[in-house]
């Protein structure tokens, strides 16, 4: 099961954004996408879940092509959390994580199963007891696990997110990055965009790096996140060493 690209090219306001990107990811492992700023990440994922039509190349979702997939199929296997995701209406955060199951609904409305699938993203993204809060009154990191929950409760066979971490204090990132590995081990594809080095070497099985739209370098993160890819990827040079657990860690210590 696999979701990947060929070729695919991207052109935005006279920018190659993408430039014949060919990736492959796979179910139950989790992705992490790393790269400076304008590196192509998010048009990547926009081109996967389909909220940019290539300019050329293929999008292929276990096999078939992911324009041949009736949208409501495609919603209740792909979950995407945008970088920036704002709810324009005052609404508790139950309803909006509850939002997350609508493509599963039948015509009766919500089932033991959507009920069951809501309170577990809300568990697992530590938002149960804001289930009565105003998404709009809510902190930027309460808020982003919010909207986290809502991608969760569909339940995705693949899961793409765009910086989660992003507003989150250190324990929640933790828990975040603890809950997409989890997801993972469940079976699901999980594709996260981060900027912290150290995190993508904590939760990634595999890692993307990019530049300029282009992929540098694809593979297990001790292949990737060499000194000689970080300062190809983002102009720095870096060490990396390990702490007593063995725990993978790198340090940016100047331009290169």
């Amino acid at each position: 099961m696999s979701l990947l690209t060929r070729h695919l090219s991207l052109m935005l306001g006279g920018t190659q954004v993408l430039d014949r990107v060919d990736t492959r990811f796979e179910r139950g492992r989790v992705t992490a996408i790393l790269g400076p700023n304008g590196a192509g990440k998010s048009s990547l994922l926009s081109c996967l879940v389909g909220l940019h039509l290539p300019d050329s190349g293929t999008v292929d979702l276990d096999g078939t092509s992911r324009a041949q997939i009736y949208r409501r199929d495609l919603a209740r296997r792909i979950g995407y959390l945008p970088q920036t995701a704002d709810v324009h209406w005052d609404v508790d955060v139950e309803t909006l994580v509850a939002l997350g199951r609508f493509p599963h609904r039948g015509r009766w409305g919500a089932n033991d199963a959507d009920r069951t699938a809501i309170a577990a993203a809300m568990a697992a993204t530590d938002v149960t007891g804001l289930a009565g809060r105003i998404v709009n009154t809510l902190s930027g990191g309460e808020r982003g696990r919010a909207l986290l929950a809502r991608v969760l409760a569909g339940t995705p066979e693949w899961l793409l997110a765009d910086e989660p971490l992003a507003s989150l204090d250190p324990a929640h990132q933790l828990d975040v990055l603890d809950c997409l590995r989890s997801i993972a081990r469940q079976g699901a594809g999980v594709i996260v965009i981060l900027h912290d080095l150290n995190q993508a070497a904590r939760v990634a099985d595999e890692v993307l790096l990019m530049r300029s739209g282009r992929v540098i370098a694809h593979g297990m993160p001790d292949a990737v996140l060499t000194p000689d890819r970080i300062a190809e990827t983002y102009g720095v040079s870096a060490f990396v060493g390990h702490t007593p657990d063995g725990q993978r860690f790198l340090i940016a210590t100047g331009r290169a």
